[in-house]
């Protein structure tokens, strides 16, 4: 069979592909609620080289058969070196492991492709259509990207956070880079309210990230400043009952949602990552402060809680090149398949993020509380 290297392709389209590896991948638990003792591992959507654990995603014949016959739409040459790795999968997802003769050294184009061929060993023919797939899926991404830039639509009506629609993909942005994206009462509103448009939109993924150099501090201690004793036990009740309204909407939340963590990020921030489905992280976010301990993205890495790390100088570049490749596949079926396995765990969330918040209204309510209060702004006040 010939096979024009002439390329692009076609995106998974089917909720089977999806689901496949999602259930297998899904996180597994919501840190610091009492689950933490279950594994931790990040939703993988499919993406050529994601470092990932968990079962390879099947690919049925149908879905390599549209990569292959679409290929001709690429609108950009990915390159020779490209070429043979498509040329390579595809005989060894048709034909297995080369078992042709060598070519001679002055055949230099049917060595070439011999040689990378060859170089795929045994690997599978369901594992060399799963690569195929992939890589030819990465580049259509790629191409599209740079044939049609379009302009993001700000959503307004927010100051803490900026709301973005661009190339299917809903991003929302912490936005008080001089509190270093501390979360006060106002912005806890504004991310459920955005929250609530993204879930609603057109968009296939959503995405939350911070402005500046910090993802985001943790909750903005001002507040506390003026309370008053008569008020105190009022206030830590609406301050409990706001932040189980703002855990259950992450809970609940419909579409694939991913955190792209570009600085430290600390407190509230950091534990809810657990209900992200993919957390990308900088390796300049070495403060990730989780039960008072700091960790590096590396370390918060290895225990489960960050999918995947990148070097800072890359880090949005890369991390922004596989988001707009999930934003290609089918968004239904990529909703749907993030409902099937979250409902199964959705009434242990909820019951374990309800029994959080009424805890925290009676340690926000102790002297221990009340004393670290005062020392941090004592601290805060010496620096």
């Amino acid at each position: 069979m010939t096979h024009n290297l002439k390329t692009t392709f076609y995106t998974k389209s089917t909720l089977r592909l999806f689901f496949g590896g999602l259930a297998n991948c899904c996180r597994r638990c919501y840190i610091n609620t009492g689950l933490h003792d279950r594994t931790v591992q990040a939703v993988s959507f499919p993406f050529v080289q994601l470092h990932m654990t968990g079962a390879t995603m099947s690919v049925s014949q149908e879905d390599f058969e549209k990569a292959s016959a679409q290929l001709k739409l690429l609108k950009t040459d990915p390159g020779n070196e490209v070429k043979l790795k498509i040329y390579a999968l595809f005989k060894q997802a048709t034909e297995g492991p080369c078992s042709s003769a060598k070519p001679g050294m002055l055949d230099f184009v049917k060595k070439a492709k011999w040689d990378a061929w060859n170089s795929l060993g045994s690997l599978s023919k369901g594992d060399a259509r799963q690569k195929y797939v992939e890589l030819v899926s990465s580049l259509v991404s790629e191409s599209s990207s740079q044939v049609k830039d379009t302009t993001a639509e700000r959503k307004g009506g927010y100051e803490t956070i900026e709301l973005t629609t661009k190339d299917n993909i809903t991003k929302i942005m912490l936005n008080r880079p001089e509190k270093k994206n501390a979360i006060n009462e106002q912005m806890y509103k504004e991310i459920m309210q955005a929250l609530e448009e993204a879930a609603k939109d057109d968009s296939v993924i959503t995405v939350i990230t911070g402005s500046g150099d910090y993802y985001c501090s943790g909750n903005d201690l001002a507040g506390f400043i003026n309370i008053k004793p008569s008020e105190m036990e009022k206030m830590t009740k609406y301050g409990g009952s706001l932040l189980e309204d703002f855990v259950n909407h992450f809970i609940d939340f419909p579409k694939p949602l991913i955190a792209v963590v570009n600085g430290p990020a600390v407190g509230v921030s950091a534990t809810i990552l657990g209900l992200f489905d993919i957390v990308y992280a900088t390796d300049r976010a070495n403060e990730m402060l989780l039960f008072n301990k700091k960790l590096t993205a590396w370390e918060a890495c290895a225990r489960g809680l960050v999918t995947e790390v990148f070097p800072d100088q890359t880090f949005q570049k890369e991390v922004w090149r596989r988001l707009k490749t999930f934003a290609s596949y089918p968004r239904n079926s990529l909703a749907l398949s993030k409902q099937l396995i979250r409902n199964t765990e959705k009434e242990k969330l909820h019951a374990v993020n309800s029994q959080e918040s009424k805890l925290l209204c009676e340690r926000w309510q102790s002297d221990e509380f009340m004393n670290a209060i005062v020392s941090f702004f004592q601290k805060k006040a010496k620096l």
